[in-house]
């Protein structure tokens, strides 16, 4: 799958599904890949186009010093759909990539046919800062392992880690790749964070929804986003961690599935 240049970087790309379909974005987790959707590409692909893509700091796209800042990611999202020759689509992500489409939908409304935000947050507040100051200490360690027991626990449900240990497995042989550097600059990006009180000025269809068992970005946080969005929708995924699309993955298509098909007519 190709890379393409985006104002000074060169971002990773993949496209799923039939041409003429209507385009839905899905943005990454900051520890997720393109390959972390692999239980939606799937699925969605039969019946949206389905544009997946690494922003600046992740995995195959362009790792350039930071700092970097969430309307840097939303303005790289615009010129990677202006290369693409996509003039509006449906926007979302999960975590990091949520909230990417939430500034996407601010300063890009006119590109924005719907909004999909799973396990996202709209400000940081000190609790979840000591969380993420945390990861950036272990990720300071750039060693695989204590970086992995800092953020697995806040990423899936208990349940999910005990019945899956080939997937911490191989999560664990993932680490050892990380740019460890572009991990912590994405994470302090995402401790300047605050659009809560820009919420209001979103006015397309959305879908928020969060795991039951999230504990990092919790029910309390979704809830502030659907009250403030108007006319959101709101899910809660049962027995599903901060993962949902991992955890409950057919929940996760048929609410993603179900929205757009209601929009739609």
């Amino acid at each position: 799958m190709p890379r393409t240049q985006v104002g000074d970087i060169q971002l990773y790309y993949e496209l799923y599904g039939p041409e003429g379909a209507e385009v839905l974005v899905l943005s990454n987790g900051i520890l997720m890949s393109t390959a972390s959707w692999a239980f939606q590409t799937p699925v969605i692909s039969r019946y949206y186009r389905l544009l997946l893509y690494d922003c600046r700091g992740m995995w195959q796209s362009d790792h350039p010093p930071g700092p970097y800042t969430m309307e840097q990611h939303a303005d790289d999202l615009a010129g990677l759909l202006d290369v693409l020759g996509i003039e509006q689509a449906h926007i979302g992500g999960i975590s990091y990539g949520g909230e990417i489409s939430m500034v996407f939908a601010l300063l890009h409304p006119e590109r924005t046919r719907s909004l999909i935000v799973a396990d996202a947050v709209s400000h940081v507040d000190p609790w979840l800062r000591a969380v993420v100051e945390g990861w950036i200490a272990a990720a300071r360690t750039r060693d695989p392992r204590t970086f992995f027991n800092a953020t697995v626990p806040w990423n899936f449900s208990s349940r999910f880690v005990r019945e899956h240990p080939d997937l911490m497995a191989q999560a664990l042989e993932r680490y050892a790749l990380i740019d460890y550097e572009a991990v912590i600059c994405l994470c302090e990006c995402f401790l300047s964070l605050d659009v809560t009180e820009s919420l209001s000025r979103i006015n397309v269809p959305t879908c928020m929804m969060v795991g039951e068992r999230d504990i990092l970005k919790g029910r309390e946080y979704a809830e502030t986003i659907a009250r403030r969005i108007p006319g959101a929708e709101f899910h809660i995924i049962p027995d599903a961690g901060h993962a949902t699309c991992w955890e409950q993955p057919e929940v996760f298509n048929s609410i993603v599935l179900g929205f757009l098909s209601r929009i739609r007519r």
